[in-house]
C-alpha cells in the first residue's frame, strides 16, 4: 500500500509540473476534446429539435450522460492497469500526462493573459475577441471595464473548475476520477445551459456538474482566501481579510450554487465588484452584485486573479502533500 502511495504521489506532483510547464498544447492530442467530440456525436444522434418533448428530453439528455462518463471511466482505468502492469515507472508517467491533461493552470494563465495583453496595447476589440475564447458570453460590445471584469470572473470560476477540483479529483482516485470528472464538466459546458434550447436536454448534465463541483468548489474558495492572506505578505495588492469577508456575504450571489463561491472570494481579494447585466446569444442575464469596488477595474487586474489562482493551486497541493505524507506514515 505504501508504495502506491508513493507512486500516485509522485505521479500527481509531476502531473502539476507538467501542466506548469507545457499547459495544453493545441498542436497534441488531447482526451478532453476527445471527449468534447464524443458528446458532440452523441447530442446529433438523441437530440431532437423538430420533436420537443420535454421527459424524452430529459431521458435522452441522462443516457449521454451515462454514454460518456462510463466509457471515459473504463477506458482510463484500463490505460492505468495496462501502464502499472508494463512497469511502475511507466504507471508513474502515464498518471502525470494524464493528471496534465486533466489540469487547466497554464491554459487559463494563458488565455487570459492574451486578453491582457490586447488591452496593453489598447485593442479593445483584440480583447474582446480574446475574451471570447474563453467565457460564454457576447463579448462585442463590452467596454474595457467589462473586458476585465469578465476575464477575471472566468479566472475566479475556472481556479475551481480548472484547477482546484480536478486536482483535489487526481488526488482521490488517480487521472481514472479526475478524467470523470473533466467528461461531467464538459458536458455542462456543452449542453448545460438554461436556454430554450437545452432546458430539458442538458437538464441532468448541469444537476450532475452542481454536484461533483460542490465540494470542490468551497474548498476551492478556502484556499483562495488562504492563497489571498499569503500574496498579501508579498503585495498589498491583496487582503486576505476582505477575501474571507466577500466570500461569507456574497458566495451565494449566483443562479449556480458554486460559482459565486470562488467568485466572491476573488472579488474580495483584488477589491473589485463583479456581477451585473450580461448578454448570451443577444439575451440579457442579471448576475447579482459579488463584492465591493474598492477600486475601477484595471487590466492588471487580470494578472492579480491569476496569481490569486496559482496560490490557491499550491495552497490546495500542500495540504494534499502533506496529507499524503501523514497517510503515508500511518502505513509505516
Amino acid at each position: 500500500m505504501r508504495e502506491w502511495i508513493l507512486y500516485h504521489m509522485t505521479a500527481f506532483l509531476l502531473g502539476i509540473v507538467l501542466d506548469l510547464i507545457i499547459g495544453d498544447p493545441h498542436q497534441m492530442p488531447h482526451p478532453v476534446r476527445a471527449v468534447g467530440s464524443l458528446i458532440l456525436v452523441l447530442r446529433r444522434a438523441l437530440f431532437r429539435e423538430d420533436h420537443r418533448d420535454p421527459g424524452k428530453e430529459k431521458a435522452r439528455g441522462i443516457c449521454l450522460w451515462f454514454a460518456v462518463v462510463f466509457p471515459v471511466l473504463a477506458i482510463t482505468l484500463g490505460i492505468m492497469i495496462c501502464a502499472y502492469t508494463l512497469h511502475p515507472w511507466a504507471g508513474i508517467l502515464t498518471e502525470a500526462v494524464l493528471t496534465c491533461y486533466c489540469l487547466a493552470a497554464k491554459c487559463l494563465c494563458k488565455e487570459s493573459m492574451a486578453v491582457y495583453q490586447k488591452l496593453i496595447a489598447r485593442d479593445i476589440d483584440g480583447a474582446r475577441y480574446a475574451l471570447s475564447m474563453i467565457v460564454g458570453r457576447d463579448t462585442d460590445c463590452l467596454t474595457e471595464e467589462e473586458v476585465i471584469k469578465a476575464a477575471v470572473e472566468t479566472v475566479a470560476e475556472n481556479t475551481s473548475d480548472g484547477v482546484i477540483a480536478p486536482l483535489l479529483y487526481a488526488a482521490i482516485g488517480g487521472p481514472v476520477l479526475a478524467m470523470a470528472y473533466k467528461a461531467v464538466n464538459t458536458m455542462d459546458s456543452m449542453i448545460g445551459y438554461r436556454n430554450e434550447t437545452y432546458e430539458h436536454f442538458g437538464f441532468f448534465a448541469a444537476r450532475a456538474d452542481d454536484f461533483f463541483n460542490y465540494l470542490p468548489s468551497r474548498i476551492s474558495a478556502l484556499c483562495m482566501i488562504a492563497g489571498s492572506g499569503i500574496l498579501h505578505i508579498f503585495s498589498k495588492e491583496y487582503d486576505g481579510k476582505e477575501a474571507a469577508r466577500i466570500w461569507k456575504r456574497d458566495r451565494r450571489n449566483h443562479s449556480s450554487p458554486n460559482s459565486a463561491q470562488t467568485e466572491s472570494v476573488c472579488a474580495g481579494a483584488i477589491g473589485l465588484r463583479l456581477g451585473g447585466t450580461h448578454l448570451y446569444q443577444g439575451k440579457p442575464v442579471e448576475k447579482p452584485a459579488i463584492g465591493d469596488e474598492k477600486h475601477k477595474a484595471e487590466p492588471d487586474d487580470i494578472k492579480r486573479a491569476n496569481r490569486l489562482m496559482f496560490a490557491s493551486q499550491a495552497v490546495c497541493t500542500g495540504i494534499v502533500t502533506l496529507a499524503a505524507a501523514f497517510l503515508f506514515g500511518l502505513l509505516f
